[in-house]
């Protein structure tokens, strides 16, 4: 696929970390690009500053994400491009136990439903919705009508204590992206999805300078975070590579998690 003005993109989780810079080097093509995000307030200021169009949107709501879409194709007209990086984050082991009563407390399963009808679900509904209209397109070059890029997580296949439920996601996530991308092969529509590794996003600038020079020292190489550049990166070379489709890509520096 061609990058230029004449392609529409839609990024969720665009007002920070991997999909602000995906939707920032969309933009540098001359894409127009619709953010969408629950961040009103940083989402329109980077849509003003790329010169794309921001929509606050939940991607556990059918309405909220239906509107959304509707909303950026009335400005951009149909999106050939989604890429996925709406997700949350948070830790709880199985079983835990209080270190000062030793009372012992299951995970809520609350936190564990949220985590996935965000990351995992939320994703879901956003291919779904892209992929019904982008089947309806003109095929580009070689019949493609689009290309979807879907954000999972070296923690899918190593994810470490307490990590359950954002491993379950994620993990949902990367096997969706196989199937999916069968399904949708007839309609010449690409599946791909991107597993980052240890990344340097909003949630690790506010962590202690000696836990992130712990982090950068456990990666093979090289010994640093990974750049939310580097993932739109290879964003933007899938996008343009047509052969790729159906597999997974790890952007990790070579790391494997340990248990903890």
């Amino acid at each position: 696929m061609q990058l230029n003005n004449d392609i529409a993109a839609i990024v969720t989780g665009a007002a920070s970390g991997l999909g602000e810079a995906t939707a920032r080097a969309l933009a540098a093509t001359g894409v127009r690009v619709a953010l969408f995000d629950l961040n009103a307030e940083r989402g329109l200021q980077i849509a003003n500053e790329i010169g794309g169009r921001f929509v606050a949107v939940d991607v556990t709501s059918d309405e909220s994400v239906e509107q959304a879409f509707a909303t950026a194709r009335a400005a951009h007209g149909q999106e050939r491009i989604l890429v996925n990086c709406a997700g949350i984050v948070a830790g709880a082991k199985t079983v835990g136990r209080n270190r000062e009563t030793g009372a012992i407390t299951g995970h809520s399963l609350s936190l564990f439903e949220k985590i996935i009808q965000v990351n995992l679900i939320g994703t879901f509904r956003c291919i779904v919705m892209a992929a019904t209209g982008m089947a309806s397109a003109t095929p580009l070059d070689d019949g493609e009508r689009g290309v979807i890029i879907n954000t999972a997580s070296v923690a899918a296949t190593d994810g470490q204590m307490g990590q359950a439920a954002y491993t379950a996601s994620k993990a949902g996530i990367l096997g969706i992206s196989l199937p999916v991308a069968r399904d949708l092969a007839a309609e010449g529509i690409r599946i791909n999805a991107i597993l980052p590794g240890i990344m340097e996003t909003p949630m690790m600038a506010g962590m202690a300078e000696n836990v992130r020079a712990g982090l950068s020292a456990s990666v093979p190489f090289p010994k640093r975070l990974g750049r939310p550049s580097e993932y739109a990166s290879l964003a933007l070379e899938i996008c343009r590579n047509a052969y790729l489709n159906g597999e997974s890509f790890r952007l990790d520096g070579a790391i494997r998690l340990a248990p903890r």
